[in-house]
């Protein structure tokens, strides 16, 4: 299993970005994807995660200004952020791991599987 996250960069205050994280080596309608984020100095935190049957999970932060969607047969996972804020500003990783239909963690040390992940800057 492989995942690559792309699409960060630079973006103002109420701007939107589509982060895409791409995987090879599994089906996502067997596993959950889960994307975290790290600001520099903390602790990496839960964004969202997409269970294998396809219903999304969000934070508290995230709910209502981001939405993921996927596309199964392209194994790619998109998360769109809109009306982003400065505390938006971290890396950003996407993980997998293999969980029940209906599930996925809100902690990463439940996902096998991770990459390198995309820088996400929101600046005026």
């Amino acid at each position: 299993v492989q995942l690559q996250a792309s699409g960060g960069g630079l973006a103002q205050p109420g701007g939107s970005l589509i982060l895409s994280c791409e995987g090879s080596g599994f089906n996502l309608d067997d596993y959950g994807v889960g994307w975290f984020r790290q600001a520099p100095g903390k602790e990496r935190e839960w964004v969202s995660c997409i269970q294998p049957d396809g219903s999304a999970r969000y934070s508290d932060s995230a709910q209502g200004r981001l939405t993921l969607a996927r596309d199964i047969d392209k194994k790619r996972v998109f998360l769109q952020m809109n009306t982003l804020k400065l505390e938006d500003t971290a890396t950003y990783y996407c993980h997998a791991g293999h969980f029940q239909r209906n599930y996925c963690p809100n902690y990463r040390s439940r996902y096998a599987w991770w990459g390198r992940g995309t820088q996400v800057t929101v600046s005026s």
